[in-house]
């Protein structure tokens, strides 16, 4: 009986034994498990306290007299909370980037020459470039310089006028702005001018920081469109050009392609030239709606018939066109200095198709394509029939680029047709031979575009 009693009280004290080696077992673990957790939390934390060291940090560190660094207690967690911080910092910056008309790679400094003359269309194609957010755009700034200097055309004058615009050109794309004081007029006082020229064509020039607040009793001629700014400062939009990727610019008023040649030879500058014609009936037809006072001769021979057209009028529209005829034949024999900088364009095709043509031209300039300029294109090329003026740059293109066909009489198109023939059989434009032709819109009076025309 006595066995029996004590068997169970030995067990009882057996199980009360491994019932307390286990607690210090499972202790014994914890502690193990603290230590364990304890140098990874020290290793992860002097690594993350050299991932965010500076350079200057890290040379004060490596310098003979050390300073003490304060730790950083770090986890795993948190590194890995801070790469995904930083991973959403660089989603973000990249779609500010592209909202602002950049690129992650914009590539090397571009500079794009829009090359055409009046009423070719140039202000709308113009815009493809205004619109994207990297570039410093500017229209027209040889108008200042045709106002102040007087070059009589053909001869020695005409070779002097091309050479001022070749110079002033060259200094415009290297943002060297302040060279339009000496041909704005009245001259700017302090670098500060109301009178840019067509300033609210550039968005560049009416953006912050050069779009200052505006001031009293101050008249700005050319102001911009959605925003009152001051007078334009120079100095800071010569800052915001060169802040810009890439520059862009729109003339009509230089013609010789050869003329450029020093530009394109410019180890500073990186030029596309992009020359735009246009069906040089259409062209007639707009100036005699845009320039009416000009064009009085023309508009009074075609209805009336009385005063015959003066001979120097017909040899200034066939100098013009051969200009023009000339220079693309330059271009498009691809001399070694312009090969791969020149584009020859049409503004027939680029009203037809201008979302394609746009993403031509800018693959040709080597500039992306923003979001912004599809935008632009998509809202301003199907304007409403009735909404677009002559200096608009919304119109329904797919209607408007032949509409000269019905108000232009045949004879001015006949005039247009022989003074400038050579030109139209180069460009693709067929010769009408009769007013029933010339108003049939089913006959096409457009040649299919050629690949050569981009060198």
């Amino acid at each position: 009986m006595e066995i029996r009693r004590a068997l169970p009280q030995d067990f009882r004290e057996l199980l009360h034994c491994l019932k307390m080696r286990s607690k210090y077992a499972v202790l014994l673990v914890f502690v193990v498990g603290l230590v364990i957790i304890e140098k990874e939390n020290n290793f992860i934390s002097r690594v993350s306290d050299k991932l965010k060291q500076s350079p200057q940090a890290l040379a004060e560190a490596n310098s003979t007299e050390a300073s003490p660094v304060p730790a950083e207690n770090g986890s795993l967690a948190s590194l890995r909370e801070l790469d995904a911080a930083f991973s959403q910092l660089r989603s973000h910056l990249r779609n500010v980037t592209l909202q602002l008309g950049g690129d992650e790679d914009p590539g090397p400094r571009r500079h794009v020459l829009l090359m055409a003359t009046t009423r070719t269309g140039s202000s709308f194609v113009g815009e493809f470039f205004n619109q994207q957010g990297s570039i410093f755009y500017l229209f027209e700034p040889l108008w200042h310089i045709e106002r102040t200097v007087t070059f009589e055309p053909g001869g020695a004058n005409a070779v002097g006028s091309a050479l001022v615009y070749r110079d002033v050109l060259k200094q415009l794309l290297l943002c060297d702005l302040y060279i339009l004081e000496s041909f704005i007029s009245p001259a700017p006082e302090g670098h500060l001018t109301p009178f840019m020229f067509r300033r609210g064509s550039s968005r560049s020039l009416c953006e912050e920081p050069v779009c200052t607040p505006s001031a009293k009793k101050v008249f700005e001629k050319y102001h911009c469109k959605n925003r009152r700014c001051g007078p334009l400062n120079i100095t800071l939009a010569a800052e915001a050009c060169r802040r810009k990727q890439h520059v862009a610019l729109k003339t009509v008023r230089i013609r010789q392609l050869e003329f450029l040649q020093p530009l394109v030879e410019d180890p500073r500058l990186d030029v596309r030239i992009i020359q735009l014609v246009r069906d040089p009936r259409a062209v007639l037809a707009s100036r005699i709606v845009a320039f009416s006072g000009k064009y009085e001769t023309w508009k009074k021979w075609a209805s009336e018939g009385e005063a015959p057209l003066r001979e120097e009028e017909v040899q200034r529209l066939r100098g013009n066109c051969e200009s023009i005829r000339l220079s693309a034949e330059l271009g498009l024999r691809r001399p070694g200095w312009l090969r791969g900088r020149y584009m020859l364009v049409r503004y027939e095709d680029v009203a037809r198709a201008p979302l394609q043509k746009a993403e031509e031209m800018y693959r040709f300039a080597g500039l992306p394509l923003t979001p912004q300029v599809e935008e632009w294109i998509g809202k301003n090329t199907q304007a409403p029939r009735d909404g677009s003026g002559v200096y608009s740059t919304r119109k329904n293109s797919s209607e408007q680029f032949e509409k000269w066909r019905f108000s232009i009489p045949f004879k001015l198109a006949q005039v247009v047709q022989d003074a400038c023939a050579p030109a139209m059989r180069l460009f693709g434009y067929k010769l009408a031979s009769s007013p029933a032709a010339l108003a049939n819109r089913s006959f096409s009076l457009l040649e299919e575009a050629q690949p050569s025309w981009v060198t």
